[in-house]
């Protein structure tokens, strides 16, 4: 079964927001659109709902945190290549957003990463192979490892495997 996947985030202007975004090369779909929402079409299956702070409390139980002073999440996109990558930050920042961190070449991934107009944090990414072919669906043949159908048997990631991965670590240090 498909899934569906909706990022709900708060906008201070769903006007403005709906236009940095458009200029970014993202569509809305009308159906699930008005004056308090906006339904982003990132792909067939992902979606990222701007939500007014009204409509966005109408969810939540506290309070809507301030993405320009802390971060609530990281919203991370794969691109096919490096300058989709490069060219998608330099829309984001010729439509009024910031970029967050340089970019990040390690060879097996290339990465660079925007602020929108409300501070949320867009990270744009290219992956390696090695990347595409280890992070498959939660399913597979055996218990205990994820293994997508048709890979070869060094793409399968066990849980204790010795197989040897690249070192995320450095990737994945926060900033300062």
């Amino acid at each position: 079964m498909s899934r569906l996947i909706f990022v709900n985030l708060p906008v201070k202007n769903l006007a403005k927001s709906m236009e940095f975004f458009r200029r970014l090369g993202y569509r809305f779909n009308p159906k699930f659109t008005d004056e308090t929402a906006a339904c982003m079409v990132v792909s067939e299956t992902i979606y990222a709902m701007l939500l007014t702070h009204d409509k966005f409390r109408q969810f939540i139980p506290g309070g809507i945190c301030d993405a320009s002073k802390d971060s609530e999440v990281l919203v991370c996109l794969n691109c096919d290549n490096r300058t989709e990558v490069d060219e998608m930050i330099g829309k984001a920042v010729a439509a009024g957003g910031t970029t967050w961190k340089p970019p990040q070449d390690f060879g097996f991934m290339y990465g660079h990463s925007f602020r929108d107009l409300d501070g949320h944090i867009w990270d744009v990414h290219l992956d390696g192979p090695y990347i595409r072919q280890s992070v498959t669906p939660f399913h597979s043949s055996s218990p205990g490892s994820l293994l997508k159908p048709g890979l070869p048997e060094e793409s399968r990631v066990n849980r204790g495997s010795k197989v040897a991965r690249p070192d995320f670590t450095s990737y994945m240090q926060p900033t300062t």
